[in-house]
């Protein structure tokens, strides 16, 4: 993780010494067993820095090998959302914070300082997640009159539970929704844990898209240029129209190289995109970054 903050000499970046190794490196680390790659980043950049970061745009991917096994290290430009405090152990026995033009001198790796030089080339960053919900009861078991009322399953539940550290990850503060029970019911825990509210986006339930496609694609823009860090949660049926819609409006093309195999509204249950967006002064929008990320670490939808 490229790690950065403000100062009044210029931007700085977080490195931390590894003894063992003996190397000046970026924070990162292993996944735990069952553990997302997003919840495993802000996790090992806090054991390792004492720092607790907020993930913007992801940086490329560094493959190398460790003896004859293949290896692939996911990174992000971040910024600081808290100090928690640094504890110095075997594995890290100091963090600095350096100018950006002393990463080359000072990271013993040369690909990490390029990271660095490819975060502080990029703007900071606003996400939009578009949130496929978690895995509701199937039609034939449900009872009840009306689909909307339709629950989550067990299995449901527990991925919106597995939800709340992965939105966290990039500061969200605002949650829409359909207002079907399946949708509300993925994003609650989530707004429960950051207490804020659930907002009703009603043209974006499947009734809704059905009764009024014109207002749904309206809908999705306004979230497509607000600036706020937020997610969005649909329905299978209405994620052709809310990608197509946000591509639109934040002038994406979905066929651009850099997209491609990302911008597919065929996301799994629980699976959703981060749009990450940054906002000029002049008012224009522009696509810094995409990513796609499913819960197939746990249990398969």
């Amino acid at each position: 993780m490229v790690l950065l903050r403000e100062t009044s000499d210029g931007e700085e970046f977080l490195l931390v010494h590894r003894p063992g190794r003996k190397d000046w490196s970026l924070p990162k680390g292993k996944l735990d067993a069952g553990e997302h790659v997003l919840a495993a980043a802000v996790r090992e950049c806090d054991e390792e820095s004492g720092y607790t970061p907020v993930l913007q745009a992801p940086l490329p991917l560094q493959s190398y090998s460790v003896g004859s096994r293949p290896k692939v290290v996911s990174y992000w430009r971040a910024r600081v959302r808290e100090e928690v405090g640094f504890a110095p152990d075997d594995e890290v026995d100091e963090v600095l914070w350096l100018p950006v033009g002393e990463a080359p001198g000072q990271l013993t790796y040369a690909s990490e300082s390029q990271l660095v030089a490819a975060a502080t080339s990029l703007p900071d960053t606003v996400p939009l997640v578009i949130l496929r919900h978690s895995q509701a009861l199937k039609r034939s078991q449900f009872d009840g009159k009306v689909d909307s009322e339709r629950p989550l399953s067990g299995k449901g539940r527990s991925h919106s539970k597995a939800l709340v550290p992965l939105l966290d990850a990039f500061g969200i503060t605002q949650v829409h929704s359909s207002p079907s029970r399946r949708c509300h019911d993925t994003v609650k825990r989530f707004a429960k844990h950051t207490e804020t509210k659930v907002i009703d986006a009603p043209t974006l339930s499947e009734e809704g898209f059905d009764d009024d496609p014109v207002a749904a694609a309206e809908a999705a823009a306004g979230l497509a240029l607000a600036p706020e860090p937020l997610v969005v949660c649909s329905h299978r049926p209405v994620m052709p129209a809310i990608l197509d819609t946000v591509a639109s409006a934040l002038g994406v093309d979905p066929e651009d190289r850099r997209w491609r195999g990302i911008w597919d509204p065929k996301l799994p249950t629980s699976g959703f995109l981060v749009v990450h967006r940054s906002f000029g002064e002049d008012g224009t929008v522009q696509v810094v970054g995409v990513e796609r990320h499913t819960l197939a670490h746990l249990t398969a939808d």
